[in-house]
């Protein structure tokens, strides 16, 4: 899915590659899922198990964003878009490699044209942290929002980091659940 090819970290795509028809909005779950999970258990992060394709199956369907096809889920696969897209913009800009990787991808995909032109229009606009935020319900769809917006970026740029660490604290994210979900992408 759109997920899977707008993130580009490794773990995320090997997630991806064990889930025939759900794709990276599956992953993202998965790993955003194991991370709670071990955080609820309080197991500390350093020897936390890493989420594994065989995991995709045990995931709670509230870390599945399109687990049900609903127009619910569906804008929350597109809030889960916008925070990759703004993650990316985090250090000030996309740059013309990232913005010519997303569009070719997203030409690539069979997206009807409603949905492209919101990815082209976010790609566009500047972010909007406040609608973000507002868009996400609940500390599993916070934690998703983060994991997908950590996993967008190579941590190369202070700014980077500030903005994960102003997402986090938006969300309302425990610091020890945010070391998780990290955890989980490294």
């Amino acid at each position: 899915g759109i997920l899977g090819l707008l993130v580009g970290n490794k773990k995320m795509r090997k997630m991806a590659g064990g889930m025939i028809g759900y794709g990276g909005a599956a992953a993202a779950g998965a790993l955003a899922y194991k991370a709670y999970q071990n955080w609820q258990q309080g197991k500390q992060v350093a020897t936390a198990p890493v989420a594994s394709p065989a995991d995709m199956n045990n995931v709670d369907p509230k870390f599945l964003p399109n687990a049900d096809h609903s127009p619910a889920s569906q804008s929350f696969s597109l809030t889960l878009i916008t925070a990759m897209i703004a993650a990316a913009k985090a250090d000030g800009h996309i740059d013309a490699q990232e913005q010519s990787t997303i569009f070719e991808q997203v030409e690539k995909m069979s997206l009807d044209a409603e949905s492209k032109g919101f990815v082209f229009d976010a790609l566009r606009k500047p972010v909007d942290l406040d609608a973000l935020v507002a868009s996400t319900q609940g500390i599993e769809q916070a934690s998703e929002v983060y994991l997908v917006s950590r996993a967008a970026i190579d941590i190369d740029h202070p700014a980077e980091r500030a903005y994960l660490e102003v997402l986090a604290h938006r969300l309302q994210l425990p610091a020890e659940l945010v070391a998780h979900l990290d955890h989980q992408l490294s």
